[in-house]
C-alpha cells in the first residue's frame, strides 16, 4: 500500500481538535517576547515625524551620551558597514526590474517618505532607556509637500523618486479575449473604493537576534510565514552565506500576511547584535505595528460591464489604481496584480482589458493581507452586477447563475497577466452548485419578501456573491520524515505556522500515510534549520503543498524502511511488506519501526507544482438597516466553500468563521485614515475599530469537498482566504436592497453608519422625498 493509498483511512477528513491547541490555553506557548538571553540588549527606533522630507542633519550625540546606551545606528553606520551603500529590501514575489528602484532601504537614507519610517535604532540596556534615547535625538529635515492620496499622484509636481519622473512605479494589465462589438445592448460604468486597512494580529511583531563570532553564525528568533525568503535576504544583506544563518519559528500571535515580511528592523536588529556582539531585542508596540507594519486594500477603480440585454456579460474594462504607500516591498506586488486578474471571479468573461496602476504616496508601504486583491475585486465586480441586474429588470440571483462557468467548461482560463506574464485557469467544480447551497442555507426563498420592507424601524435586506479564490502558489515545498530512537516519527515541514492549526494537519496527514498512530507524530515547522528549503505559509498554501510533500517523504521513507528490513533479513526489498505503524514483514517475520530506529531511517522530499488552486463558493447575507441613525445590523451570513479534500473540518470552518470575521470588520469599521499632509489619524485601537466577539453573532460557515483539486495528491485547495474575499460586496448589496426605495448604492468602504446616514439623507435631498 502506498502513502498516498493509505490517505483513505480515518483520520483526514476527521474533525480532531487542534493538537496546538492545549499548551497554549495552558499558558505554555513560547512567542518572542517570552524569550531571553543573557546578556540581552534592547532596541528601539526613531521613526520619522514627517510624511516628506529631505534630513539635513541627525545630532545622535544626546542619545550616545546617555547611560546604558550600548550603541546608535543611522544610515551613515550602516552604509560603513554594507560598503557604502544602504541595503534595500526586495520584492519577494513577482518582482521586476522597474521596481528595483522604489525599494525601501533598511533605513531612511537622505530622505523620508512615510510617517513611521525608521530614521535611527537605539540599543540599550533596558527597552525603557532605550526609548528615552530616542527622545535624545536630534532630527533635522527638510519638509517636502507630501502626496497623501493616489489621486495627486499623477499631477503632482513633487515627486517621492525624483529619478523616476512620476508617482505612478508600474502598469499591469489583465487581458483576455478580442475586442468586444462596439453596439453591446447594454454598458453600465461605475467607481467604487476600498479603503485603507490592515490585519492587526493580537501578537505585534519582534524579534531577538543572536551573533556567534567564534562561529560567524547568526541567529534570529521570532520569524514567522516565510523564514527562508527572510534568511535569503537577511544574508545578502549583511554578506554571510544562507547556511550561517538560523531563522527560527516559536508560537506565533496571527499574521494574516502581514507579520513574516521583511522590514527594515528584519535587518537592523541582526545588525545591531552582529556589530555589537550581543543578543538584541526588540518588540514593536502597537502604535509602531499600525504605523510602520504593511498597510493593505486601499484601492479605487472605473469599470465598465456591458451584457446582452439578458444579462449575459459581453466584456469586463477599466482601470483601478492601487496606492502602494511610499516603497515597494515584500510583497508588494501581488494587490495590484491579483486585483486585475481576480475581477471575472467565477464568471464567463470574454473579454477583459482591466489595467492596474501602482501608484506611490506618502504613506506606509502596503503589502498583502488576507485574500489580497481579491477582497476588493470581489467588492468591485459583486456590487457591479447588482447594479446592472437592477436596472436590466434580472433577478440579480439568476443574472449570475446565467454567467457562472459550468463544470463542463473547466478549467477555464483567466486573464493573462503582464509584467511578468502569468496565465492562469480555474481548475475544477461546481459553481452554481455552491450557489444553490448557499440560498438554500440562509433560506433565500422564504426571505425574499423582506426584501426592502420596513420592520420594527429597519429596513431588511438580503445581498449574495459568488467567489474563486486561489491557492497552493509553488514552487515546491519540503518535508523530512525521521525514525526517533522510541520508533515515533519526527516530521519536519517548510510550512509555517501563523495559527492556522499546521501541526494538528499535518500529523493527520502523516498519519494516515504512514499507517502510525497520532500521538506517535510530533511535527515540527518554520525554522531553517529543519529541512534544506522552504518557501512557508501564504496563498493558502501549507495544506496543499506543506501537506502534499508529507506524503511524497512518507513514500520515501517506506521504501527505507524496506531496504533497512531488507538488509535485516538478508532478502530482497520487494520481497518485505509494510504493516501498520511501518512494521517490516518478511517470512513470518517482523521488525517493529523502533527495532530500525538505529539504523538512521529518514527521508526528506519536495513537492513540486506549478498550477494554482482554486476553491469557490457563494455568500448571502440578510441586514437590517436603521435609516434614522445609519446603522447596519448583520442578523444571519452564510458562506458556502469548496475546498477540495477537507483534511480537518473544524479548522477549515475555523478559517472560514475567521476569514468572515476579519471580511466583516473591513467592510464596517476599520481605516487607516490619513490628514492631508500625511499624518496617520488612527495610530491606536481608540481610533482604530476592530470587531469584537459580540459584533457579529450569526456567522456561519459549510465547507464543502465537492470537487478536489487535480493538482495535488491530496485533492486539496486553499481554504484560508476565500471567505474574507465575497464579504464586502455582499453586505453592500444587502443594505442597496434594503435601501432600495431610498435608491442607495454604495460605492465605498467603510458602510460606517455616517456614510449609510449620509447616502440617504443625499437621496431624499435629491429627490425631495423625506421618510
Amino acid at each position: 500500500m502506498t502513502a498516498r493509498e493509505s490517505l483513505e483511512t480515518s483520520l483526514v477528513g476527521s474533525p480532531i481538535e487542534r493538537l496546538e491547541d492545549a499548551a497554549l490555553l495552558r499558558g505554555r506557548g513560547c512567542f518572542i517576547d517570552d524569550v531571553h538571553e543573557q546578556g540581552m540588549l534592547h532596541a528601539a527606533f526613531l521613526r520619522s515625524p514627517v510624511a516628506h522630507g529631505r534630513i539635513r542633519a541627525i545630532d545622535t550625540s544626546g542619545a550616545r551620551a546617555l547611560p546604558a546606551i550600548r550603541a546608535v545606528y543611522t544610515a551613515h553606520d550602516v552604509a560603513k558597514f554594507a560598503k557604502g551603500s544602504v541595503p534595500t529590501i526586495p520584492l519577494r514575489l513577482m518582482s521586476s526590474p522597474e521596481l528595483v528602484p522604489f525599494e525601501q532601504p533598511v533605513i531612511a537614507d537622505g530622505k523620508v517618505r512615510y510617517v513611521g519610517e525608521p530614521v535611527a535604532m537605539v540599543v540599550a540596556d533596558t527597552a525603557a532607556e532605550a526609548e528615552d534615547a530616542i527622545e535624545a535625538i536630534a532630527l533635522d529635515i527638510e519638509m517636502l509637500p507630501a502626496i497623501a492620496n493616489r489621486r495627486a499622484t499623477v499631477a503632482a509636481e513633487t515627486l517621492l523618486f525624483e529619478k523616476h519622473g512620476s508617482n505612478v512605479a508600474m502598469h499591469y494589465e489583465a487581458a483576455k479575449g478580442e475586442a468586444r462589438a462596439q453596439h453591446t445592448p447594454y454598458v453600465r460604468r461605475e467607481r467604487f473604493a476600498v479603503q485603507r486597512h490592515t490585519a492587526v494580529p493580537m501578537e505585534t511583531r519582534g524579534l531577538l537576534a543572536t551573533w556567534d563570532g567564534a562561529s560567524a553564525r547568526l541567529t534570529v528568533k521570532g520569524a514567522a510565514k516565510v523564514p527562508f525568503s527572510t534568511r535569503r535576504v537577511l544574508a545578502k544583506c549583511m554578506e554571510l552565506p544562507e547556511a550561517s544563518i538560523d531563522l527560527v519559528e516559536l508560537n506565533v500571535g496571527g499574521s494574516f500576511g502581514v507579520r513574516g515580511e521583511f522590514y527594515p528592523e528584519d535587518f537592523m536588529v541582526p545588525f545591531a547584535a552582529r556589530t555589537l556582539g550581543r543578543p538584541v531585542k526588540w518588540i514593536e508596540d502597537r502604535r509602531e505595528n499600525l504605523l510602520a507594519s504593511n498597510h493593505a486594500r486601499e484601492m479605487d477603480c472605473e469599470l465598465a460591464l456591458a451584457c446582452e440585454r439578458d444579462g449575459t456579460i459581453v466584456s469586463l474594462e477599466g482601470d483601478v489604481w492601487v496606492d502602494a504607500g511610499a516603497y515597494v516591498r515584500a510583497s508588494a506586488s501581488i494587490p495590484p496584480r491579483s486585483v486585475a486578474q481576480s475581477l471575472c471571479g467565477p464568471y464567463r468573461v470574454p473579454f477583459v482589458r482591466i489595467t492596474s496602476h501602482l501608484a506611490l504616496t506618502n504613506k506606509t508601504p502596503t503589502g498583502t493581507y488576507r485574500g489580497p486583491g481579491r477582497f476588493e475585486a470581489e467588492f468591485f465586480r459583486e456590487r457591479l452586477l447588482d447594479m446592472a441586474a437592477r436596472e436590466l429588470g434580472i433577478d440579480p440571483v439568476e443574472l449570475r447563475r446565467r454567467n457562472l462557468v459550468s463544470p463542463t467548461q473547466l478549467p477555464y482560463p483567466l486573464p493573462t497577466m503582464t509584467s511578468p506574464e502569468r496565465r492562469s485557469e480555474l481548475d475544477s467544480g461546481d459553481y452554481a452548485m455552491a450557489l444553490d447551497r448557499c440560498l438554500a442555507e440562509i433560506g433565500w426563498r422564504d426571505k425574499a419578501a423582506l426584501q426592502g420592507r420596513l420592520i420594527d424601524r429597519r429596513y431588511h435586506g438580503l445581498g449574495v456573491g459568488c467567489f474563486v479564490a486561489g491557492g497552493a502558489a509553488g514552487p515546491r515545498e519540503t518535508a523530512r520524515i525521521m525514525v526517533e530512537k522510541d520508533g515515533s516519527l519526527a516530521v519536519y515541514v517548510g510550512s509555517a505556522s501563523v495559527g492556522q492549526g499546521l501541526e494538528t494537519i499535518c500529523a493527520q496527514i502523516a498519519s494516515d500515510a504512514l499507517r502510525v498512530p497520532l500521538e506517535r507524530i510530533r511535527v515540527f515547522h518554520g525554522s531553517t534549520s529543519y529541512v534544506s528549503e522552504g518557501f512557508g505559509s501564504y496563498h493558502s498554501r501549507s495544506t496543499a503543498m506543506g501537506g502534499s510533500a508529507i506524503l511524497v517523504a512518507a513514500e520515501s521513507l517506506g521504501k527505507r524502511v524496506r531496504e533497512a528490513a531488507a538488509q535485516r533479513f538478508a532478502c530482497p526489498r520487494e520481497d518485505i511488506t509494510l504493516g501498520p505503524e511501518l512494521r517490516a514483514e518478511h517470512g513470518g517475520r517482523s521488525l517493529a519501526l523502533a527495532e530500525l530506529a538505529g539504523d538512521g531511517l529518514s527521508a526528506e522530499e519536495a513537492f513540486s507544482n506549478a498550477h494554482i488552486t482554486y476553491s469557490y463558493g457563494a455568500a448571502a447575507a440578510h441586514v437590517a438597516v436603521d435609516a434614522r441613525t445609519g446603522h447596519v445590523d448583520v442578523l444571519d451570513y452564510v458562506n458556502v466553500e469548496d475546498v477540495g479534500r477537507v483534511i480537518n473540518p473544524l479548522t477549515a470552518v475555523g478559517q472560514a468563521v475567521g476569514g468572515i470575521v476579519q471580511g466583516l470588520g473591513g467592510t464596517f469599521l476599520e481605516h487607516l485614515q490619513y490628514d492631508d499632509d500625511g499624518q496617520l489619524l488612527t495610530a491606536s485601537l481608540a481610533d482604530y475599530m476592530l470587531p469584537t466577539a459580540s459584533d457579529f453573532p450569526n456567522v456561519r460557515a459549510v465547507v464543502l469537498e465537492h470537487a478536489r483539486s487535480p493538482c495535488n495528491p491530496l485533492g486539496a485547495k486553499g481554504g484560508g482566504e476565500g471567505s474574507i474575499a465575497p464579504v464586502a460586496g455582499v453586505i453592500a448589496n444587502a443594505v442597496a436592497s434594503a435601501l432600495v426605495d431610498f435608491d442607495v448604492q454604495p460605492r465605498e468602504l467603510p458602510l460606517t453608519p455616517q456614510r449609510i446616514w449620509e447616502l440617504i439623507h443625499d437621496r431624499e435631498r435629491t429627490t425631495g422625498s423625506v421618510r
